[in-house]
């Protein structure tokens, strides 16, 4: 299983907002967003931060995924 965080970079779009937009409202590391930007695995403090900011569930955010299915995506 891997994580996605599609569904937060759709939402920013949704809201009109830049990844440095993100970065200042949450209080995170240019390193951080470039973390989340390669769905690698960040803490939960971290998440929160996010979720914080944009004022959303978690769910909102991010999603689990199997690795099967990633790994078909990443294909076609």
């Amino acid at each position: 299983m891997e994580v996605s965080y599609k569904k937060l970079f759709k939402l920013l779009i949704d809201r009109d907002m830049k990844k440095k937009d993100l970065q200042e409202a949450a209080g995170l590391s240019s390193s951080s967003i470039t973390k989340l930007a390669k769905d690698e695995h960040v803490s939960l403090d971290m998440i929160i931060k996010v979720c914080e900011a944009l004022s959303v569930d978690v769910g909102e955010i991010m999603e689990i995924v199997s690795i099967s299915n990633n790994a078909e995506t990443q294909q076609r």
